[in-house]
């Protein structure tokens, strides 16, 4: 065997295996439609790649797909620019992690168009879509049985979370809070939230609730009542309507609930209760309590209970969508929440802003120069004795991260 085998890498030639990440992940992505000079245009036709605006020398991923320094990618989707994180460890301070990765790739990409608008005298204006928050789902086959598969948590997840997210992340012009099973991950889709304070608080909520249900013994309906969870009479989620998945869409309900008063006791619940959508997020958040705080950093912690307590408006307290939605990047931006000497980088996160640098790792006496990537779990190398490329996972490189940091 190799000493590249031995040592978790695959040579050229060799198949490369997906592989999945030894702890649990989560990253996110927000979609922007664009207009040029107030007119809706098509990323991929009036720029080709992100190289057009970014720059060339980047690190390319896949498709239209290029890394971003901190770790982080954009490319175009079907009509839309996408901002994707990479991937981050779950840990206390994670989400915040997650959600200042994403706004500082959406504050590069902004800075990259201002300095293109000044060279072809055009305007580009980047309007929030979407945002998307993914949460490994790593539970063994042997262990899910006929209950406990990442379908089955999706539909269980598609009545629990969507008037807590609702409550968070969405506004007047909102239609639905949707869940899609992924095979090793569970996504959950919502509107953009021009506030990074209020997406970093969506982040958190929704991995702390996601990763707790991941622990219930059944992934059935029945559980949410069996635990007391309110649940609004009669709902019941519909497709996705992109990939297989559900959707809690405005439809789903007698009345809108992103048109409704939040306050206002409107909801029967499958118990019988009568409560406002606030209500229903509020005790659906205290039962999540401990498993949010573990997870979250102190300022999100409190502005999570904040806003369940009507304290802290909700964008669903206003009586439109806010303009902030209509021009990312200035009117509302990254205004640095949490600085790195108050929450460090994620051992992934260093991972990836190695790799991505380009810059040289020395192992067990020989040199390896990162030149692309495969996923967001495999760094591929060119090895500079022989010119041979090895692939290395980054639960693999984590071991090599002090000597990569000091350049050896």
């Amino acid at each position: 065997m190799s000493v590249d085998a031995k040592k978790g890498g695959t040579a050229k030639g060799a198949a490369a295996p997906r592989e999945r990440l030894e702890l649990a992940a989560m990253g996110m992505e927000a979609e922007f439609g664009v207009l040029l000079d107030g007119r809706p245009v098509k990323p991929e036709h009036l720029f080709g790649d992100p190289r057009a605006f970014l720059g060339d020398g980047l690190m390319h991923r896949q498709g239209t797909s290029y890394h971003l320094p901190n770790g982080g990618a954009v490319y175009f989707d079907t009509g839309v620019i996408e901002v994707a994180t990479p991937v981050i460890e779950i840990e206390r301070g994670a989400p915040a992690r997650t959600g200042r990765s994403l706004w500082e790739g959406i504050l590069g990409m902004r800075e990259a168009l201002d300095a293109w608008e000044l060279r072809e005298r055009r305007e580009v204006r980047l309007v929030g879509f979407s945002t998307h928050y993914n949460i490994s789902f790593e539970l063994p086959r042997h262990r899910q049985g006929r209950t406990r598969t990442v379908g089955k948590l999706a539909l269980l997840l598609s009545y629990l979370l969507p008037f807590p997210v609702m409550l968070l992340a969405t506004n007047r012009r909102s239609t639905g809070v949707g869940v899609r099973p992924r095979g090793d991950r569970i996504e959950i889709t919502a509107d953009f939230t021009p506030s990074a304070s209020l997406m970093i608080a969506t982040a958190t909520l929704v991995t702390g609730i996601v990763r707790e249900v991941m622990s219930w013994p059944s992934f059935e309906l029945e559980m949410l009542d069996r635990l007391g969870l309110p649940v609004v009479r009669d709902f019941a989620p519909i497709p996705h309507t992109s990939r297989k998945g559900w959707l809690a869409h405005a439809s789903c309900y007698r009345r809108s609930p992103f048109q409704s008063d939040v306050d206002a006791p409107l909801w029967e619940t499958r118990d019988g209760r009568l409560l406002s959508l606030r209500q229903v997020a509020g005790l659906t958040v205290k039962h999540f309590w401990h498993p949010i705080r573990r997870i979250s950093d102190p300022f999100t912690f409190r502005l999570i209970g904040s806003v369940m307590r009507g304290r802290v408006p909700s964008l669903l307290d206003l009586d439109d969508r806010p303009a902030e939605y209509e021009d990312v990047g200035r009117l509302c931006t990254w205004d640095n929440l949490f600085p790195e000497r108050e929450l460090s980088r994620s051992r992934y996160e260093r991972v990836l802003i190695r790799a991505i640098s380009g810059r040289r790792l020395t192992m067990y006496g020989r040199r390896y120069r990162p030149t692309g990537m495969r996923g967001w779990s495999q760094v591929v190398f060119r090895r500079e004795d022989d010119g041979t490329r090895h692939a290395f996972g980054i639960d693999y490189l984590i071991g090599h991260l002090p000597d990569w940091e000091r350049g050896g």
